[in-house]
């Protein structure tokens, strides 16, 4: 049994649960919901395995909320009445801390459960970072970067070989630390549960797991691309015609309810320019690993040998490592383009506003052109109603960390953390 490794959410958690009633953590199944709220929490309720106990939740939520507190209610939403119930519970009681709900999807919408306002705050826990998992020296500082801190780091002894040994072993607490062919059988069981049962479970509609799978493949191949609906369409359909933009749609939907689909919006700044800038998103499958098991890359040979997908799919990971980081500041990931042709692969935005612009890119070889665009976009952002950027920076494997003559910081993801 894999060895818990400690969370960078395990701060955030402690901090809401002293200000809010009760805090509801997501995220997809297996990242380690049920393992870090256990370690918070003084007493628990077990729902999605105690079949006994979510048969008494059943018949009166308010039978399972009697506990010492913080309580944990574990994958809360096989049971939706919960929510009102500890809403109820928490305005009765009128103390904080009182509840920590983990759920691996959105129940559907019920015109009955109220909102929450008020009494919950959220939380999100993605797959295992590098930094999390031991793969990363943590020395470069994402919030450091956004406080305008200049990156300085040797970086620890990586090879592109071995951050791509990551994309496809991914960051599933049970399987990070197996060798790769057992870490990528497990991604391909999580992909195909997820195709065959998970988004049936999480939506009454009707699915059919072999044009689920032909999606998800996809989206593998489109990942951090803005590909339409048409598109994913055409893709999944094949040689037998496209999959109906609806279905797509609904699939897409029930994809996010189960948070395997994450969502890249545009960043949409204002401008020195009268450029138009585009809006449609780029989306990402959350963990890397569930690209390389839709893809059947299965050996490091065979990414190294596709160096366009391998270049796709770094940039995912890269995307992937920043939201975990930036969402332990109140930050999102967002990208950046317009019609003009300037393309940004990742925009971090503070609520203070505070912004910093990311280039990806696979070699050293790149850097000058990964500048280059952050250059652009600096000149193009009107930094008077935006306010400047706190860092631009071109993110790579490996090797040293370091800013430049012209101002551009050079990262390695070996070196990048929190």
């Amino acid at each position: 049994m894999a060895t818990y490794l400690p969370r960078s959410l395990e701060t955030p958690l402690r901090e809401h649960l002293r200000w809010s009633g009760a805090v509801v953590v997501d995220g997809p199944k297996a990242v380690g919901k049920t393992e870090t709220g256990t370690r918070l929490a003084s007493s628990h309720a077990f729902l999605d395995t105690d079949l006994s106990l979510r048969q008494l939740a059943l018949a009166d939520p308010l039978l399972v909320l009697d506990g010492a507190a913080p309580r944990l209610l574990d994958e809360w939403q096989t049971v939706p009445r919960l929510w009102n119930a500890v809403r109820h519970e928490v305005d009765r009681r009128r103390d904080r801390g009182q509840f920590i709900l983990t759920g691996s999807a959105t129940p559907c919408d019920d015109e009955t459960r109220h909102t929450g306002t008020g009494r919950f705050s959220w939380l999100r826990l993605y797959p295992l970072t590098m930094f999390e998992a031991g793969h990363s020296t943590g020395e470069v500082s994402l919030r450091a970067l956004m406080d305008g801190t200049a990156p300085r780091a040797v970086g620890p002894e990586a090879t592109l070989v071995d951050v791509a040994e990551r994309l496809i072993i991914g960051g599933w607490p049970a399987s990070h630390d197996l060798p790769l062919p057992q870490a990528a059988r497990y991604a391909k069981g999580y992909l195909d549960q997820t195709a065959k049962v998970d988004i049936a479970a999480a939506d009454s509609i009707k699915h059919d797991p072999v044009k689920i799978a032909a999606l998800l493949r996809s989206l593998a191949r489109t990942s951090a691309s803005e590909a339409t609906l048409g598109t994913l369409a055409a893709d999944a359909g094949g040689p037998s015609g496209p999959l109906h933009p609806d279905t797509v749609s609904r699939y897409l939907t029930a994809l996010q309810r189960i948070f395997v689909l994450e969502i890249q919006e545009a960043w949409r700044p204002r401008l020195r320019t009268r450029t138009p800038l585009r809006g449609a998103p780029k989306r990402h499958l959350v963990d890397t690993s569930l690209a390389c098991a839709a893809l059947r890359i299965g050996s490091v040979g065979r990414l190294m040998g596709d160096p366009e997908t391998l270049g796709i799919l770094f940039e995912s990971f890269v995307v992937q490592q920043l939201r975990a980081y930036a969402a332990l500041q109140d930050a999102e990931v967002l990208h950046y383009r317009d019609k003009g042709g300037l393309e940004v692969d990742a925009i971090v935005q503070r609520d203070d506003g505070r912004w910093a612009a990311f280039e990806v890119k696979l070699g050293p070889g790149r850097i000058d052109q990964g500048a280059k665009s952050l250059r652009k976009l600096a000149d193009v952002v009107d930094a008077n109603a935006t306010g400047p950027a706190a860092a631009l920076a071109v993110v790579v494997p490996t090797g040293p960390s370091y800013v430049r003559k012209d101002g551009i910081a050079v990262v390695s993801l070996a070196a990048l953390g929190p």
